[in-house]
């Protein structure tokens, strides 16, 4: 019985914050008060690499370590305290809702579509505050490319994984995944400073990761609708091609459902970079894709929450 009540709180859990998170966003005015978790998560990184990173894995592993073990040690407390008290999951829920990111992600791609429709150097700067890619190299199509990836990525990293990981370890299940995740974006590089110390946390990231990209690959499958069969076709053939072993089920999902091709040659900091292509559609794209990206990601989470609410249906029955 203990592990049935369990189970239907963490569904509660994860439905709770997934709408919350959906309708409200993380509110600006407390970003701008007192920050993001994230955020908070990124300054311990950022203050234990300038002090430990001599570019070692070791140096790297002890990093990695010191973050999950300090979220954790500020997370599962939390949790404990919280699930002695009657409505203490419903506040664990709002507390989770912070560490999703479907608002802020359609926002920021959706300001990308904005900006291109204005401008290329509008788009451009837009487009720099979610790749990594050098924005002046972009023409419109690269700009729309770069968020569409970015949408495809971000909806498994910031979306897919944290309530996956939500539902098997609650509160401190998802902080500790944006932990590692938030490590890889800073250190999990492939640059000199960061090859060997953010070796873990970028080995890490990909192993959190494997079973929420593969998913997220399928409900953009899902969302496709009558072309399905294809999704999956385009995803098994290109996903292993991709440098990354998780971002490429969701690029190739979306390029196939949108019938075009992402991936393929950037620059990143100057340097050229040949990658692989994803789909086999159109590679002349706009601010118009952008939009067929961004309706394609809201089915996709609309299908996300009718399953949230399904499993919560479900375990009230059982």
């Amino acid at each position: 019985m203990p592990a049935i009540l369990f189970s239907m709180m963490s569904l509660w859990v994860a439905l709770v914050a997934l709408l919350t998170e959906r309708v409200f966003g993380y509110p600006r005015a407390i970003t701008a008060a007192i920050g993001h978790p994230v955020m908070w998560i990124g300054a311990l990184v950022d203050w234990l690499e300038h002090r430990l990173n001599n570019r070692t894995r070791a140096r790297g592993v002890i990093t990695l370590m010191v973050v999950v073990a300090v979220v954790a040690a500020v997370t599962v407390p939390i949790t404990l305290v919280l699930h002695s008290l009657p409505w203490g999951w419903l506040v664990e829920a709002l507390l989770a809702s912070t560490l999703l990111a479907q608002k802020d992600l359609e926002r920021h791609v959706h300001a990308v579509a904005a900006g291109l429709e204005n401008s290329l150097e509008a788009g451009r700067k837009a487009v720099s505050m979610i790749v990594g890619r050098d924005p002046a190299q972009l023409d419109e199509s690269g700009v729309a490319k770069g968020a569409i990836e970015s949408l495809a990525e971000n909806t498994s990293d910031g979306i897919t994984a944290p309530l996956i990981w939500l539902l098997i370890g609650g509160l401190p299940g998802i902080a500790i995944y944006k932990a590692v995740n938030t490590c890889d974006s800073m250190i999990g590089h492939k640059s000199e400073r960061y090859l060997a110390f953010g070796w873990a946390s970028a080995r890490f990231d990909d192993v959190l990761n494997l079973v929420p990209a593969r998913v997220t690959g399928m409900l953009f499958a899902i969302a496709t609708g009558r072309g399905m069969r294809h999704v999956l076709t385009t995803m098994r053939r290109d996903a292993p091609n991709h440098l990354s072993p998780n971002a490429g089920w969701p690029e190739a999902a979306m390029a196939a459902t949108l019938g075009i091709r992402l991936g393929g040659p950037r620059s990143y900091n100057g340097q050229k970079a040949d990658l692989a292509w994803m789909g086999d559609g159109r590679t002349e794209l706009d601010a118009r894709d952008i939009r067929r990206a961004l309706r394609l990601y809201r089915r996709t989470l609309n299908i996300l929450a009718g399953l949230c609410v399904g499993a919560v249906g479900l375990s009230l029955l059982v």
